[in-house]
This record gives structure tokens, C-alpha cells and sequence, in this order.
């Protein structure tokens, strides 16, 4: 997917907002930037002469180890440059050439395709899902009726913040077919087109529109008619598609929250809408100008139609604007913010901003653009760290915005990052003073053991291991852990892949006859992603359910 922690790895995620502060996460050396670009530093406005070492900086201060990073103006490329190194602890650096998982970015280019499959009149955007996917639907009869495609863009659907991310993320072996139909149990907590809330799960209905319409799989149909006619040659839909010896970053993660290590390549083969893309800036420097240019390419024909682009980037759900983390990032707060088709759209210094960020485990990303003055930038990292790429994209944008300032943005971000995770501390510290260290669990921990099954994610499985609980999701290969009593009835689960950072409380609920009658599960700290969305689940013992096929 990339709120919350506003890491979003993924969450993928999850939309990391402009003026907000991102986690960051810890390790790693910077090194030396190598630049894969023809264009001269003196062709970079004055205040981005020293952009070497703010960038180097900018990777020391948070921990990561490559950075990418590519400017356009007025159709032309002023720059592409890589920082620092592909996978910590070896040599090779990043160049501009250099693959990065864009998660969420590729929102964009979904939106792109059902808008282009709209100008060849092969689709209307105010159509119902159903038209397209008879068999769709959502928990409440209302909103399947009324959902149009156009709405599968827009995060107003009534779900929940990253409702349904766990059926793909960590990876599942649902297909996408499987995530979209188990949609029909996920619960709708807002009213439908009247509250925004971000998502990920309707692009897998979008993906399916696409290749239900087009009659190609989504990644043939992005790279033939996407990929190739803008030039993005170097541009995958998903890991599965990489090859030894290409150059591609390792994606970095903080586990524990401490300690940054390499986490293994992971692909978004179920909802591949939604965060699938693996691009260079080389490439998306080319698709930035072609977003500039109202969806002209290079050798004058239109990609989408001026119509299309128009609505892209149009607001159609209003995002409410909170007051910053830290005095020093007001000067960040838009006039106005909102969610187009696929974008995000804010102001800065009096400027429309058309931007998405991106989160995958690993990777996080950012691309913005400033369509009066034909000014794009895109920063792809290696590491989860949203405040590194946050504090690039604003010393850039201020060097053709506000080029009388030179804010030291690398030093407001840090001063962000060390007050959310004092308050992510001072979390933990209220949940270990509310606690009953002398209570004890009111079963013996085999009696909590057994198949507990949610509606809309399947079976969880916990098992008694030699007197030691263990929790599995049972299509989720990543998320088996230990689970130790915390107070009473709940648990804590601790993930062995450390990587996670999702921690979770497991609250046991006892009938009158005191066994087991339903669990809840919540993430243990405010760092956790979003797409961690444990809360939603409902999962009960299968015994006490009827058996409706939830494997």
C-alpha cells in the first residue's frame, strides 16, 4: 500500500500526507551519489548547488540506504541522480536506472487505464461495478447497487482506513478474484461518498474491471499500452518479473523498529492495482511529463484524452486538513486537500500540487507535481522512512517556489520523527502501567487453542506448542507468532518476522460456560501500518460457527 505511523510500507500504502511527519527508521551509512544523468548541476536552480550533500544528509539523518531521485521542468529533464547504495553493506550505488518498488504510485496508473479504456468508449466512469462484474459485491446492498467505477478511485466507499488490506498484504495466496469476493464481508463503518477513509482493496476491483474490459491481464494491459508508449522501458509489474543482475534496489526495513536490515523482495500478485509497479525515476520522469503535458506524448498523440486528465485531477472526495505535529510544518498546511482518480490534491505556496506517495515493505516513495509551472519531482528510497523522501521533494519544490528561503527541511522532519516516537513510546508506557502484572489467564492456554474463523479473511490457527501458544493466518505465510499472556484473558502476539512491527494484543472474550466465544485483535503500538488492519477482523471458534467454507 502508505496515516498512522505514516511509514506505510505498504500499505502499502498508504498515503503519506505532505504536512504530516513520517516514522523513520535506523541504520545504514549514506554514500556517495552517482548520477545517470547528461544534465550539469549548473542547469539546477541556485538553491539546489549544495543538493549533493542536503541529500546526503537527508539519508544519514534517517537511515537509508539509497535514494533516487528525478526532476522535471517544462518538459525536460533537469535531473535524475542516484544516491547512496542498492542494499546496505555492499557497494553497488543507485543510479537513476535503478528499480524501486512504487507501491502505491501505481494507483495512478490504474486510474490511467480505466480512463483510457473510457476514451475508446469500451467503459463509462459513472457506470455501476455491476455493469462490468456482475457477481460484485459489497457488505451492504446500497452501495453495491451504487458503486460506479469512478468511485473505485476515490476512497469514499464507506470502508474503513486499509479496510480488507490483510487479504494481500503481507502477501496472501488469495487470488484477486478471491480478495474482491471476499470484500462482500468486509464491514462499511461510514457512509458510502460521504467520508474519506484510504483504501486499497477497490483497486482490485478496478484491476478486474480493466482486465474484464480489455480482455488482457492488468500487467499486460499497463505495459503495452502504458509502459510502452511513454518509454518506460525499464518498468515491471511486480518482483516476479526481476532477474538476477538487474539493477534493482533492496528494500530495507526497520525491525523492531531499530535496527535496519534488507527484507526479501515481495510481490503484489493479488492486487496488483493497487501497489504493483517496480520503476526507475528514469522512467517516471517520462511519465511525470506526460501527466505535465495533459496527457500528451512525445510524438504529439494523447495517451489519455485532455478530458480524462482533467478528471484525474479532479477532486471528487474532500480529505479533512489536521493542524501539523510541529509548528515547523505549518508552512506545509494546503488552502485545500482532496482525492482525485488516483491522486492526491493539495496546495503549497499558493500552487495546486497533484502527488501520491507510496509504501511496500521496504520502499517508500513520493511523486509531485506543480502543473503551473510544468514542475514534477519524484523521490524513490529504499527504506521506510516517508520523512527522508518528504524532505528532498520540499527542498526542491522551494528552490522554483520560494527560492528566497532555504528551509532545512531534513531538520524539521527529524524534529517530527522524535516527537511521534516519543508519543509511540509514551503509548506502550500507558499500556504497561494500565496492566495486571499478578493476573493470570482464566483458561489453561491449551483451552485457547484452535481454528477461529472470520468472516471476511478466513481461519486463524493457534496451537499449543509444548505449553507455548502459536498464532497462524492461515493464508498468510508471514504472520506466525509466539503468543505470551499479557493480562487476564488477553495475549500478546509477536510476529517471528521482525520486520513486521506489528505486534498485536489478542483478547479473548468467555461465554458463560467459560470457553472461548470470539477474539479480538488489535496492534500493539501506534507505529504499526495501517494495512495491519487487525481490528476489523471477527474471528470466532469454527465450533461455534457454521462452517461456511472460511479456509
Amino acid at each position: 500500500m502508505s496515516q498512522r505511523s505514516l511509514s506505510l510500507r505498504l500499505a502499502v500504502c498508504s498515503a503519506l500526507f505532505a504536512f504530516a511527519a513520517a516514522a523513520s527508521a535506523q541504520t545504514a551509512p549514506a554514500a556517495s551519489p552517482t548520477s545517470a544523468s547528461a544534465v550539469t548541476q549548473a542547469a539546477l536552480p541556485a538553491q539546489l548547488q549544495d543538493f549533493t550533500a542536503y541529500v546526503d544528509n537527508t539519508l544519514k539523518t534517517f537511515k537509508v540506504p539509497g535514494v533516487a531521485v528525478a526532476i522535471v521542468k517544462d518538459g525536460k529533464v533537469v535531473m535524475e541522480q542516484g544516491f547512496g547504495v542498492r542494499e546496505i553493506g555492499k557497494p553497488t550505488k543507485v543510479d537513476a536506472n535503478t528499480s524501486f518498488a512504487i507501491a502505491s504510485n501505481t494507483k495512478a496508473f490504474t486510474a490511467a487505464s480505466l480512463q483510457m479504456l473510457a476514451d475508446e468508449g469500451k467503459l463509462d466512469m459513472d457506470a455501476r461495478v455491476i455493469d462490468y462484474l456482475p457477481w460484485f459485491r459489497m457488505s451492504n446492498s446500497y452501495v453495491t447497487h451504487e458503486m460506479r467505477v469512478r468511485d473505485l478511485l476515490a476512497h469514499r466507499s464507506g470502508l474503513s482506513l486499509g479496510a480488507g488490506d490483510l487479504l494481500y498484504w503481507p502477501p496472501t495466496s488469495y487470488t484477486t478474484k478471491d480478495v474482491v469476493e471476499r470484500l462482500a464481508k468486509v464491514p462499511i463503518k461510514n457512509s458510502f461518498r460521504g467520508h474519506y477513509a484510504y483504501d486499497n482493496i477497490l483497486f482490485a476491483v478496478a484491476t478486474l474491471v480493466i482486465e474484464k474490459v480489455s480482455g488482457e491481464s492488468y500487467a499486460n494491459f499497463v505495459r503495452d499500452h502504458i509502459f510502452k508508449p511513454v518509454g518506460m522501458d525499464e518498468s515491471l509489474i511486480d518482483c516476479t518479473y526481476l532477474k538476477p543482475g538487474m539493477d534493482v534496489a533492496t528494500g530495507h526495513a526497520p525491525y523492531n523498529f531499530k535496527d535496519i536490515k534488507p527484507v526479501p523482495p515481495m510481490a503484489w500478485l493479488n492486487d496488483p492495482g493497487a501497489g504493483g509497479i517496480y520503476a526507475s525515476v528514469h522512467d517516471l520522469a517520462k511519465w511525470m511529463n506526460v501527466q505535465l503535458a495533459g496527457g500528451k506524448l512525445p510524438d504529439g498523440k494523447q495517451l489519455f484524452s485532455e478530458k480524462s486528465h482533467h478528471e484525474m485531477w479532479s477532486m471528487l472526495t474532500p480529505i479533512p486538513i489536521h493542524k501539523p505535529s510541529i509548528p515547523e510544518l505549518a508552512p506545509l498546511t494546503p488552502e485545500y486537500y482532496g482525492y482525485g482518480e488516483g491522486w492526491f490534491l493539495s496546495t503549497y505556496q499558493g500552487q495546486k500540487l497533484v502527488w501520491h506517495t507510496g509504501g511496500w515493505p521496504g520502499f517508500v516513495s513520493r511523486v509531485t507535481m506543480v502543473p503551473k509551472l510544468h514542475l514534477g519531482v519524484v523521490v524513490l528510497t529504499n527504506q521506510q522512512s516517508g520523512a527522508a523522501f518528504n524532505a528532498i521533494t520540499y527542498r526542491v519544490l522551494d528552490a522554483y517556489m520560494n527560492p528566497g528561503k532555504k528551509t532545512d527541511w531534513v531538520a524539521v522532519y527529524d524534529k517530527a520523527v522524535k516527537q511521534f516516537n516519543a508519543n509511540a513510546d509514551t503509548s506502550w508506557a500507558k499500556h504497561e502501567a494500565a496492566r495486571d502484572k499478578h493476573s493470570k489467564p482464566s483458561l489453561p492456554l491449551a483451552q485457547y487453542a484452535g481454528t477461529y474463523r472470520d468472516p471476511w479473511y478466513g481461519d486463524i490457527v493457534i496451537t499449543d506448542q509444548n505449553g507455548k501458544l502459536r498464532m497462524r493466518f492461515s493464508k498468510t505465510k508471514q504472520l506466525i507468532g509466539t503468543m505470551t499472556p499479557w493480562q487476564h484473558d488477553t495475549f500478546i502476539v509477536r510476529w517471528d518476522d521482525r520486520s513486521l512491527d506489528a505486534d498485536a494484543f489478542v483478547n479473548f472474550a468467555l461465554d458463560d460456560d467459560g470457553h472461548v466465544r470470539e477474539m479480538r485483535i488489535k496492534p500493539v503500538s501506534p507505529r504499526t501500518d495501517f494495512s495491519f488492519d487487525f481490528q476489523d477482523l471477527r474471528p470466532v471458534p469454527v465450533k461455534a460457527s457454521a462452517d461456511t467454507g472460511g479456509h
